[in-house]
C-alpha cells in the first residue's frame, strides 16, 4: 500500500514538475502575443478608422513582430562581452539594454523612411498599392528568417535582413530595374570588411593593452597611468560616435564640431578616471586578472552606450518598411522620402525591441559572449570599444557596415590574436607545462606527441571553429534568404487579394 501511495505521489510531483516547465516554455510567446495584439489595437487608434485601416493594423502586428526579433537577436551583439566576460549578469545587462535601446529609439531613432524608400528602390516607378505590398512583404519575411536565426543560434544583420526582403519583394513586383543594384553591391561587400575591420581593430586594442599593462612586471603601476588613457579613448570615441549615429535624427553636427567632442569627452573622461583607477587598484594584488576588473565599469557603460545607439540606428530595421507604408497611405504615392516619422510608429520598435530582448534575447547573449571564444574584461572591453570605432571610421569613409557583423567580428579578432600569442608561447617551449590541458593519453606519449595534444586542445579552446563557419554561413545566406521569402510572401499576398 505505501508502494502504491509513493507511486502515485511521484507521478503527481512528475506532472506538475512537467506542467511548470510547460507554463514557462510558454510564457515568454504568450506575453510577445499579448504585446503583438496590443500593437494591433494602438495602431486602429491611431490611424482612425477609414478604408485603409485594416492594412495599418496589420503592418503594425508585422513590425511588432520585427521589433521583437530585433531584440532577441540584434541587441545580443551589444550585451554580449559584457556578460561573458562575467561584468555584469544576464539580468543586469537585460535591463540596462531594454532601457537604453527603447531611449535610442524614442529619443534619437533615425529617418527611417528615407533610408528605406530611397536607398534600396526607384520608388517612384511603383504604384502605391504595390509599393506597401513590397514594404509588408519584406517586413513579414525578414522578421521570420530573424526568428529563424535566432533559433538556431546565430547572430546576424537584421539590416541586410531588412535589405534582402525588399529586394526579393520588388524584384517580383516589378522587376530588376526597380532595385538600387550599386547599393546592393556595397552592402554585399561589407560582408567581408565589416568583421575584418571589427577584428582587426579590437586585436590591436588588446596588443596595445597588453604592451601597456598586462605583460609588465608592476601591473598596477602602469595600470594607473594607462587605464585612464583608455577611459580617455572610451569617452572620446563614443562621443563622436553617439554624435554622427546615435543623435542624428535630433542633432548632426559638423565635422569640426563632432572633433572637438571627441577631444572635450576624452579630456573628462581622463580626469574622472584618474582618481577612480587610484583608488580602487589601492589594495589590488600584481596580477592580471585582478587589474582587468579595472576594465569592468568602462565596459558596462560602453555596452550601454552602444545600447542607446543601436536603438536609435536599428529601430530602423523593424519599423522602416511599416513607416513607409504609413506614409504612402497617407500621402498617396510611394515617394515618402522626407516624412515626418508618427511617434506611435516608432514607440511600437521601442517597446518591441527591448521586449524582445527581455524575452528571447538570453541565447543569443550567451552564444556572442560565451561560445565564441573564452572573455574577460578587457578583452571584452576592447570588441566594445572596437564596435563604436568601426563604426565611427566606416561612416566618415562612407562606407555602409553592419554593427552586427562588426561587433562578432571583433570578438573573432581577439580569439583569433589570443590563439595566435598562445600558439606562439607553445612553439618556444619544450614540453607542455599547462597541467589543465594534459591527459593521461598525453602523459603515456612521447613528449613531441604531448605537445602535440596540447597544441590542438589549446586551439580549440580559444576559438569554436563551428561557430566561425556556422555565423559566416548565416551571414552569407541572411539577404537571399530573405529575398526568398519575400517573394514568396509577395506572390501569396497578391494571390489572396487578386
Amino acid at each position: 500500500m505505501a508502494n502504491a501511495l509513493d507511486k502515485d505521489l511521484q507521478q503527481v510531483v512528475g506532472i506538475e514538475t512537467a506542467t511548470n516547465n510547460l507554463s514557462r516554455t510558454l510564457a515568454a510567446p504568450g506575453i510577445a502575443l499579448v504585446f503583438l495584439l496590443a500593437a494591433g489595437v494602438w495602431a486602429s487608434y491611431a490611424a482612425g478608422q477609414g478604408p485603409t485601416t485594416y492594412i495599418v493594423v496589420i503592418g503594425a502586428v508585422i513590425a511588432g513582430y520585427m521589433a521583437l526579433n530585433v531584440g532577441a537577436n540584434d541587441v545580443a551583439n551589444n550585451m554580449g562581452p559584457a556578460v561573458g566576460s562575467r561584468a555584469i549578469s544576464m539580468t543586469g545587462a537585460l535591463i540596462i539594454a531594454a532601457i537604453f535601446e527603447a531611449a535610442g529609439a524614442l529619443l534619437a531613432g533615425g529617418d527611417v523612411v528615407a533610408t528605406v524608400a530611397r536607398d534600396l528602390l526607384t520608388v517612384p516607378e511603383m504604384e502605391s498599392s504595390a509599393f506597401i505590398m513590397v514594404m509588408m512583404s519584406a517586413l513579414l519575411a525578414s522578421a521570420l528568417w530573424v526568428n529563424v536565426a535566432t533559433y538556431i543560434g546565430a547572430p546576424v544583420s537584421t539590416t541586410h535582413a531588412v535589405v534582402g526582403g525588399v529586394v526579393g519583394a520588388g524584384i517580383v513586383s516589378a522587376g530588376f530595374s526597380v532595385v538600387a543594384w550599386p547599393m546592393i553591391g556595397t552592402i554585399a561587400a561589407s560582408w567581408v570588411i565589416s568583421p575584418v575591420m571589427g577584428g582587426v581593430i579590437a586585436a590591436v586594442f588588446l596588443v596595445v593593452i597588453r604592451i601597456t599593462i598586462t605583460t609588465r612586471l608592476d601591473k598596477i603601476s602602469a595600470a594607473r597611468v594607462w587605464v585612464p588613457i583608455f577611459v580617455a579613448a572610451m569617452t572620446g570615441i563614443f562621443a563622436m560616435y553617439l554624435a554622427t549615429k546615435g543623435l542624428s535624427r535630433v542633432w548632426t553636427p559638423g565635422l569640426p564640431l563632432t572633433i572637438l567632442l571627441g577631444i572635450a569627452f576624452a579630456l573628462l573622461g581622463w580626469v574622472a578616471a584618474m582618481p577612480w583607477v587610484r583608488h580602487k587598484s589601492r589594495h589590488m594584488e600584481n596580477r592580471k586578472k585582478h587589474v582587468s576588473t579595472l576594465f569592468r565599469l568602462p565596459l558596462v557603460i560602453s555596452a550601454a552606450l552602444l545600447s542607446f545607439a543601436h536603438g536609435a540606428n536599428d529601430v530602423a530595421n523593424a519599423i522602416g518598411p511599416f513607416a513607409a507604408v504609413v506614409t504612402s497611405l497617407q500621402s498617396g504615392h510611394s515617394e515618402v522620402a522626407g516624412v515626418a516619422l508618427p511617434l506611435w510608429v516608432l514607440a511600437i520598435g521601442a517597446i518591441g525591441i527591448s521586449l524582445g530582448l527581455a524575452l528571447f534575447g538570453p541565447r543569443l547573449i550567451r552564444t556572442v559572449g560565451e561560445h565564441i571564444t573564452r572573455l574577460n574584461e578587457i578583452r571584452a572591453y576592447c570588441a566594445a570599444l572596437s564596435a563604436a570605432l568601426t563604426v565611427l571610421v566606416a561612416s566618415a569613409l562612407g562606407m555602409p557596415v553592419s554593427s552586427t557583423h562588426i561587433a562578432v567580428g571583433a570578438i573573432f579578432g581577439v580569439g583569433f590574436l589570443r590563439e595566435y600569442i598562445s600558439k606562439r608561447d607553445m612553439e618556444g617551449s619544450a614540453v607542455p607545462t599547462n597541467s589543465r590541458f594534459v591527459d593521461p593519453e598525453t602523459l603515456n606519449a612521447t613528449p613531441e606527441d604531448a605537445l602535440a595534444k596540447t597544441r590542438k586542445v589549446e586551439r580549440r579552446r580559444l576559438v569554436r571553429r563551428n561557430h566561425v563557419y556556422s555565423i559566416a554561413a548565416a551571414w552569407v545566406v541572411t539577404v537571399p534568404a530573405s529575398a526568398l521569402l519575400a517573394a514568396v510572401v509577395y506572390l501569396g499576398m497578391d494571390l489572396i487579394i487578386g
